[in-house]
């Protein structure tokens, strides 16, 4: 329970539907995996804040662990506590015997919709829902005993002591913070490791990415790898209650523990073009930013390797800072965090032309021979003509991305992707259909010297999750604001 290529850019970016977009559940355990026996119950928080709607989605979340477990009185019983102000027992662990009984009394649960005693509802749990007399089983090394905390708020009631006690009865919790949740609270919930046992997310609407990661913690075999790749690019290989990724003969294996590399890292110079145009809005102007510095977190960056440059742009162009003034992950990150927003009209085609003349010119920090590369993310209609800077740039042999939001402009961003363009232009008409984009960007195997271009694959792997990302959240500013 407590281990909770090299490829040049020839890449296809697959757009598959999600599966859990529609609502349909993801892929269980399977045969391979064989839950332990355990004493499982939820405690979920259904205080006013959490709408229904929201309710619902943490049901979702619920029927979806519960669904991987091997249910049974000799294998893991389930209860479910349910509270707010007062705490409301929905069912206890001798209750259903069986998946189906089960699922079918978590749709039952309704929402209690007052406040939010969260000390209370631990206190009710370890009292109550764990005892014999509900079915709990008698304490022993063969048998589980976890608590699994699900809320959005911060408790009208002490839980610090409380958990404490709950731990120190035999419990093993896990505390999930959703939204506005005070994350200091978390912590005092859970047991240790906290990064085993602390998990956040930004809204209800995807609380369900947690569900791969309770399915693994209660699977009993040792072969994790049997249920599946687990976002490991090549080899996955299983350990005792865990697992790692591997690479295949002649490659290596990224600082990201998942992706593989055929060669060491190269030099190479990128610059981001980033739109402030008012249509972006202040708050999705942060979302950018975090976009950028989880495209930094991907990028090998050191003096001689990846130098990267930041350029915003509006009405006018400016420089934010230029490539090779920042050579380790933390002080590009802390410099994007401190770009304010420009908030004016949108000169793509002036940012492009400057991205020419002064980004990637030696005065601006550019090196010599070292491989370009240029991504502009932008959510509207340029104000100004791009085709001529955005077709200069390409012949000057500059790799051009485009990422394009909102109301970005299909056309606009293929004038400024490089060949093939559906390898280098991103786009979606609404931030919430992003979550169709595919899982994994495929990459092809360079026949040529694939050491030339093998510092810009992470870019590629992780675009598509970076940009789920911004979606999720940009999700959540709107549930906030609705």
């Amino acid at each position: 329970m407590r281990g909770i290529v090299c490829a040049c850019l020839l890449a296809t970016l697959l757009l598959l539907q999600d599966p859990a977009a529609d609502g349909a559940p993801p892929q269980l355990g399977g045969p391979q995996c064989r839950t332990r026996p355990t004493d499982l119950v939820f405690i979920i928080d259904s205080s006013r804040s959490v709408r229904p709607s929201e309710f619902e989605q943490v049901k979702v979340f619920l029927s979806q662990v519960i669904g991987a477990l091997d249910v049974g009185v000799n294998a893991t019983r389930v209860g479910v506590v349910n509270y707010a102000s007062t705490v409301k027992n929905e069912f206890s662990l001798k209750t259903h015997k069986t998946t189906t009984a089960l699922l079918q009394a978590v749709k039952k649960i309704e929402p209690l919709s007052t406040g939010t005693m969260t000390g209370l509802a631990i206190q009710f749990a370890m009292n109550n829902a764990f005892s014999e007399s509900e079915g709990a089983r008698v304490r022993s090394p063969e048998i589980s005993k976890v608590a699994i905390v699900v809320t959005d708020g911060r408790p009208q009631d002490g839980v610090k002591d409380i958990a404490v006690r709950a731990r120190e009865s035999g419990l093993e919790i896990f505390a999930i913070g959703v939204g506005r949740v005070d994350k200091s609270i978390l912590r005092q919930i859970a047991s240790e490791p906290l990064d085993d046992h602390v998990d956040y997310v930004e809204s209800y609407h995807v609380i369900e990415k947690l569900t791969k990661k309770f399915q693994e913690a209660f699977c009993a075999v040792s072969d994790l790898c049997a249920t599946g790749d687990h976002d490991c690019q090549q080899i996955c290989v299983s350990t005792p209650g865990s697992y790692t990724c591997a690479c295949k003969e002649g490659f290596t294996l990224n600082e990201d523990g998942k992706t593989c590399n055929a060669c060491g890292a190269t030099a190479t110079d990128l610059v981001f073009l980033i739109d402030g145009s008012k249509s972006v809005r202040p708050e999705n102007f942060e979302l950018v930013k975090k976009f950028i510095n989880q495209i930094v977190e991907s990028l090998d960056v050191g003096e001689k390797k990846a130098h990267v440059g930041l350029v915003q742009y509006s009405s006018s162009v400016r420089t934010e800072f230029p490539l090779g003034r920042h050579n380790t992950k933390k002080d590009l990150k802390a410099a994007v965090k401190k770009m304010s927003y420009m908030e004016k009209g949108t000169m793509t085609g002036m940012a492009i032309q400057h991205l020419i003349d002064d980004s990637f010119s030696i005065s601006g920090g550019a090196r010599p021979g070292v491989p370009k590369v240029g991504i502009v993310f932008t959510d509207g209609r340029s104000q100004d003509y791009i085709n001529e800077a955005a077709k200069k740039a390409k012949e000057l042999g500059f790799k051009m991305f485009a990422v394009g939001v909102g109301n970005a402009v299909e056309d606009e961003l293929k004038q400024i992707a490089s060949e093939p363009v559906a390898e280098h232009s991103f786009y979606t008409a609404d931030f919430k259909t992003m979550n169709k984009i595919g899982q994994k960007l495929q990459i092809k195997i360079c026949k040529k010297d694939p050491c030339d271009c093998e510092s810009i694959v992470n870019f590629q792997t992780k675009v598509e999750d970076l940009i789920q990302s911004l979606t999720r959240k940009h999700i959540l500013y709107k549930s906030f604001v609705s």
